[in-house]
């Protein structure tokens, strides 16, 4: 591909952007409401109904960082780079609902995970969850601005800044209206326009480019690792460390617990499965494009492999096709750019004003809604601003989620085990982020046996804490303990001397394994428990407890004046 030459004219793709952003506001604007309620704006009322909670699940489980590091991760490993990254991803789906109806069963009515931790723990367990999630949101709406930014530039005349800011207007505009409601409804159209993508853009470009011929001639251009299906360097590199980071994001990420609570109750596992099949289906397939690239010998244009999947639009669609590619991509970063405006609103809305400024009870439903909308305003200002750093999504996606990987444990537990305190979780997740920082970013000197030594270890328990999670989830706690023992001493022989020289996998194993264990030491002989039937009572419904107050002030009021 020639990036002198533009394969969209600047007309063309401004028609087809206002068409895009045009028909997602009118839908926004068509749900909007004369008298906007705060509730419905974060969580809609909880009674969202299964194809749309579905819909949008996948929508935004499917972000940039899924598209274009799932080409990347074919480009770099193989063939087994997209199975890593998409079946990770998946599975991680799936494994949010039996924790899902924990959550739900414990706090029917939240609209934050950060606002249950409050009602469980405290301010300072709420702000440090809240805090993280306004983190990770950020940097997930930068990195799908930077796709947009991209694509658009590279497919036409326009600048990277001038897509930027196309996009983040475009979405900003039809989400401020209703918020959740509108991010969830439009996600029904975005999730349709990638199935457009997988089942006939993918295998056009597929057929254009030589499939199957092209598998023969090119497979010199693989590595023996590439070429191997269950390659070591793919799994250690790609699919172990996308475990932990995306069961991480499974937990931590506000866009996801925020679908959680919107959804009806009963309808959380079927909701769960169909979008954890919907994602694989959809990530796998954008992920061999990069696989048909490395087959191609395809050099990525200015050595950034996020131009993969653009280049082989460009090279092998016909220009209509690539007009419709270019919709598609910009959809499916802006259902994922909604989710994240909607999930710093409510983190604001409930964490910040309607449970720190204003305090629950006293909370203006109304200023809550300015709240939330100025918050997307100034989210979307601070992510284009960031988003001229360009920096790689995958190693974001992957940071990102490792950092949260020091919650996973303390969170869990604090819904399942009555034994858990504030000091233990603010500690917990303090310790395990002061030592993830250093051993990431090679601050230990880990050449020497004192500091890979220990590092190894807390490696092999933290493979244990992911395995044994997953077991408890599904199975209960006994099946989650040995499991999560067994797993442990299993890796122990195979870590030591060899975990550590994986850095971003090992750092993110070290985060779970320091979090889980000092919560453990700090708990274990606890003597006060707490009661989780309490926390209904402290996690509801703004809006209800706003009209409550009007009619006690009302009443109060009223015995006054007759009084008088």
């Amino acid at each position: 591909m020639d990036s002198s030459s533009s394969i969209l004219s600047t007309g063309t793709v401004l028609i087809l952007l206002l068409a895009f952003y045009g028909i997602t506001l009118f839908v926004a604007l068509r749900i909007r409401k004369r008298k906007e309620n705060a509730d419905a704006y974060m969580t809609a009322g909880n009674r969202v109904g299964f194809g749309i909670a579905a819909a949008s699940m996948t929508a935004t489980w499917i972000w940039a960082s899924s598209l274009y590091a799932s080409a990347t991760s074919g480009y770099t490993y193989g063939i087994s780079g997209p199975i890593h990254y998409g079946l990770w991803g998946a599975l991680m789906i799936l494994f949010i609902y039996p924790f899902g109806r924990r959550i739900r069963k414990v706090a029917p009515k939240a609209h934050t995970l950060a606002e249950i931790m409050r009602a469980r723990h405290g301010s300072s367990s709420q702000l440090m969850l809240a805090g993280s999630n306004v983190v990770g949101s950020l940097i997930s709406l930068m990195s799908n601005f930077v796709a947009g930014g991209a694509i658009i530039a590279l497919f036409s005349p326009l600048s990277f800044v001038q897509g930027t800011l196309i996009v983040a207007a475009g979405v900003l505009l039809y989400t401020f209206w209703s918020g959740f409601r509108a991010s969830s409804l439009t996600d029904v159209m975005q999730v349709l326009a990638m199935l457009l993508l997988v089942g006939i853009i993918i295998p056009v470009i597929f057929f254009a480019a030589g499939f199957p011929a092209a598998f023969e001639s090119g497979a010199s251009n693989l590595t023996p690792q590439q070429s191997n299906f269950f390659s070591s360097e793919a799994f250690m590199y790609q699919g172990a460390p996308y475990i932990a980071a995306v069961l991480a994001y499974a937990i931590g990420n506000q866009t996801i617990a925020q679908r959680l609570f919107a959804v009806r109750e009963d309808l959380i596992k079927p909701t769960f499965i169909t979008a954890t099949i919907g994602y694989a289906a959809m990530v796998i397939g954008v992920g061999m494009l990069g696989v048909l690239a490395l087959y191609l010998g395809m050099e990525p244009m200015n050595g950034d492999t996020n131009n993969i999947i653009p280049q082989m639009a460009a090279e092998y669609l016909p220009t209509v096709l690539v007009g419709l590619f270019l919709i598609v991509i910009i959809g499916a970063l802006s259902s994922t750019a909604d989710s994240d405006l909607s999930a710093l609103s409510s983190i604001v809305m409930t964490d910040i004003y309607g449970q720190n400024v204003a305090r629950r009870g006293k909370a203006s439903p109304k200023m809550m809604l300015y709240v939330g909308r100025v918050t997307m305003i100034l989210a979307t200002t601070t992510a284009v601003v960031f988003a001229g750093l360009q920096m790689d999504i995958l190693d974001m996606l992957v940071f990102v989620g490792a950092l949260w990987g020091a919650l996973v444990f303390p969170v869990i537990a604090s819904f399942y085990w009555e034994k858990v305190t504030n000091a233990a979780f603010v500690t917990a997740v303090l310790a395990a982020l002061a030592i993830f920082i250093p051993v990431r970013f090679g601050l230990f000197p880990l050449e020497y046996a004192i500091f890979s030594l220990p590092v190894d270890v807390l490696a092999a328990v933290g493979v244990g804490v992911i395995l044994g999670l997953m077991a408890f989830g599904f199975f209960g706690l006994r099946a989650g303990k040995i499991t999560g023992v067994a797993a442990a001493l299993i890796t122990l022989p195979f870590a030591v001397g060899s975990l550590h020289e994986y850095t971003v996998l090992s750092a993110s194993l070290v985060a779970y394994a320091v979090s889980t264990l000092i919560v453990l030491v700090m708990c274990w002989r606890n003597s006060s428990t707490f009661d989780f039937s309490t926390v209904q009572d402290r996690v509801g419904n703004f809006d209800n407890n706003a009209a409550a107050s009007e009619t006690d002030g009302d009443t109060t009021l009223s015995a006054a004046r007759k009084e008088g």
